[in-house]
């Protein structure tokens, strides 16, 4: 992930490296941002209490938002620790969406 501007607090996840190390690409989000697009991550994080960064993933269905996961005060290099989580999501999300192409090919080819 790039260094986070200041006064940004949300991102948009655009790419998860396969790679444990590896990189998360995102587009940063400004407050307000609308509802999130079908099959699509956005992080959130504040500093916490102590010490750290409160760190929230919200994940966009059909019809809502759904909580994802929280890293209640995570260390500074939070991206690496929500990184597995969020590549692991992302994976579920394109199966999900290639089962469903799939079953609507399927059910169009049936009716021919």
């Amino acid at each position: 992930m790039r260094p986070i501007p200041d006064g940004v607090r949300g991102a948009l996840v655009q790419r998860v490296s396969a790679r444990p190390d590896g990189p998360l690409d995102v587009t940063w989000l400004a407050a307000g941002t609308p509802r999130l697009p079908l099959g699509r991550i956005r992080l959130h994080w504040e500093p916490a209490s102590l010490s750290g960064w409160n760190v929230t993933a919200h994940l966009g269905l059909a019809t809502t938002e759904v909580h994802l996961a929280s890293w209640p005060a995570a260390p500074d290099d939070w991206p690496r620790l929500v990184r597995p989580t969020v590549h692991e999501v992302t994976g579920l999300c394109a199966a999900l969406a290639f089962a469903t192409d799939i079953l609507d090919l399927s059910n169009r080819l049936v009716d021919v």
